[in-house]
């Protein structure tokens, strides 16, 4: 597929993609066309049994600036109520089976702050800044930032960035559990793959069948998730991944998984 916004590789060796946000000349900013394309990426990395996993990134300098706010600036209420949102795409990324690492260098806000907390795993850069900055230009957060930031922060912290529209460095959003790990610039890419890795060593149908468990998990009463864990638990056992692990466990060696 063709992209204008983004770029895409694959390593087969690493069983990894990449989707790397490609709009430098607005500091990444999201607008409708990265929206869809990012959506189409992620249809299309979803897909192919050769990528176990997928990293998103922003580059060196910047992950996403936000929103394009010349994209969004004369449109009326009615528009925006009916608009493809970030939602349509965030959503996505959570149901997808594979796990998505953000690797995060430099702006990451409004948008592109929401953008990365729909991915499993987010690794900063020392040089990363993160905000719900919506406030600062009259509106407040539409993709999630007022969601899935409470889930992760806290109630507290969650008002206190989107009330004040602050920034924060990497360390504090380590701090507050925004992000999972902060490493220098340098090492940022080197160190999302090295994550990425020691999940795609092991079996593609337990990733997908864990990432659905957690994911609900979180967003439903215990008795559900315990429903749902215990669900996704057995159907593990109705794969040949199940089998192999096993053996391989009882046999002491590295097992060999074919996601089947």
């Amino acid at each position: 597929m063709n992209y204008t916004t983004i770029l895409i590789e694959r390593n087969i060796e690493t069983r990894l993609g990449v989707i790397s946000l490609n709009r430098p000349e607005v500091r990444n900013a999201i607008n409708p066309e990265m929206r869809e394309e990012l959506s189409r990426a992620f249809d299309e990395l979803e897909g192919d049994a050769d990528v176990r996993a997928i990293i998103i990134t922003g580059g060196p300098k910047v992950f996403a600036a936000g929103a394009d706010i010349a994209a969004m600036a004369e449109k009326t209420a009615v528009e925006q109520f009916s608009r493809a949102s970030l939602w349509d795409l965030t959503f996505k990324m959570e149901q997808s089976r594979k796990p998505i690492i953000a690797a995060i260098a430099g702006f990451c806000l409004g948008g592109g702050c929401e953008l990365a907390m729909a991915c499993d795993i987010r690794l900063a850069a020392e040089s990363a800044k993160f905000g719900q900055a919506e406030i600062n230009i009259g509106i407040i957060p539409g993709g999630g930032g007022t969601v899935r930031l409470t889930r992760l922060v806290g109630l507290g912290k969650a008002k206190e960035l989107v009330l004040t529209g602050r920034m924060i460095d990497a360390r504090e959003a380590c701090r507050i559990n925004l992000v999972n790990q902060v490493v220098p610039d340098e090492r940022l890419m080197e160190a999302s793959v090295e994550m990425a890795q020691m999940m795609t060593r092991h079996s593609p149908v337990a990733l997908g069948l864990a990432k659905y468990a957690v994911q609900n998990a979180a967003d439903a009463d215990l008795h559900t998730a315990r429903t749902i864990e215990n669900a996704c638990f057995s159907l593990a056992f109705a794969s040949e991944d199940k089998t192999e692990g096993m053996k391989a466990f009882l046999e002491k060696r590295k097992p060999v998984y074919k996601g089947r």
